[in-house]
């Protein structure tokens, strides 16, 4: 089921076009990678949704209606530019954050003590946000933004300013999510976590949309026709092979011909009578997708 659906965006400032009619949805319960270079319109489109500034052109489907303004109330947003008041303590800041989400006083308090030990900083409750660390402001801003627990978060560079420690703290606070059913949109120009956690991603480059889909797909899509194998003894002439590089005493990467499936060469290997310890399609990371969309190459 669509959660999200955007139909035709389109922004321009003045002459710039900004995003330019941008269409694809978001799943309910998966983590949706929403990738592209610096400029490329993705904040244009995450404001768009946030309603901080609206299309020229195109609509959006949010929770199954068009678009209406209350539901940004089940709607979580850790903006790129990051925003905590800094002259009130961070107890006070989440309490505030989570009565706009609608929870009571009591309610906002609790969670907000909850969610700073869960972030491993329940020492700095009282203390005013200007003291903190830039990981610790981070920490604290990702915190109010999760609390009110809302169906669908939108974060924006989450990882940027942490250490590996909290980085991993960050990743797992996201799968917490998609294990409860909820959907995440994770807007990153760290492509080994898109790698990790996404399911489905769209790229945005100059505007436009250039690649939506699965994860596995794309990188699929985007990779050479290469396998891994690991054998016992000799590796045989195999029909379909191109190219043969050993890797290690029994290891080899071969490059197959335009045309040739993988399984085709495991089963020739099989009917050969070798012996078949590993066996693995080798898929592009997604930065090497991303360098390869952004830059033209190929």
């Amino acid at each position: 089921m669509s959660l999200l659906v955007f139909d035709g965006i389109r922004k321009a400032y003045g002459d710039v076009v900004a995003v330019d009619g941008v269409s694809f949805d978001v799943e309910e319960g998966e983590v949706f990678g929403l990738l592209g270079p610096n400029g490329a319109g993705k904040t244009t489109l995450i404001r768009i949704l946030m309603d901080i500034i609206r299309a020229d052109e195109g609509a959006i489907t949010l929770f199954g209606r068009p678009f209406a303004r209350e539901a940004l109330d089940r709607i979580g947003y850790l903006p790129e530019e990051r925003g905590l008041y800094l002259k009130l303590k961070v107890v006070d800041v989440m309490t505030y954050f989570a009565r706009l989400k609608g929870l009571d006083r009591a309610e906002a308090r609790r969670r907000s003590a909850a969610w700073l030990e869960r972030v491993g900083l329940p020492e700095v409750a009282r203390r005013k946000v200007e003291t903190l660390s830039k990981g610790m402001s981070q920490k604290v801003q990702i915190a109010s933004a999760l609390l009110a627990e809302p169906e669908l978060c939108v974060l924006d560079e989450p990882f940027s300013g942490l250490d590996p420690v909290n980085v991993r703290m960050v990743k797992e606070l996201i799968l917490d999510r998609k294990r409860t059913g909820r959907t995440t949109i994770l807007s990153t120009h760290q492509m080994n976590m898109v790698d990790a956690l996404c399911d489905r991603v769209a790229l945005i480059d100059k505007g436009r949309l250039m690649v939506y889909g699965d994860v596995d797909e794309v990188r699929r899509r985007f990779s050479r026709p290469e396998v891994r194998v690991s054998v016992e003894g000799p590796l045989p002439e195999l029909a379909g092979v191109r190219e043969r590089t050993r890797e290690g005493d029994s290891d080899w990467r071969l490059l197959l011909e335009e045309g040739t499936e993988p399984r085709e060469v495991l089963a020739a290997l099989v009917g050969a009578g070798v012996g078949v310890d590993l066996f693995e399609q080798i898929l592009a990371p997604m930065e090497e997708i991303f360098i390869h969309v952004v830059e033209g190459l190929g």
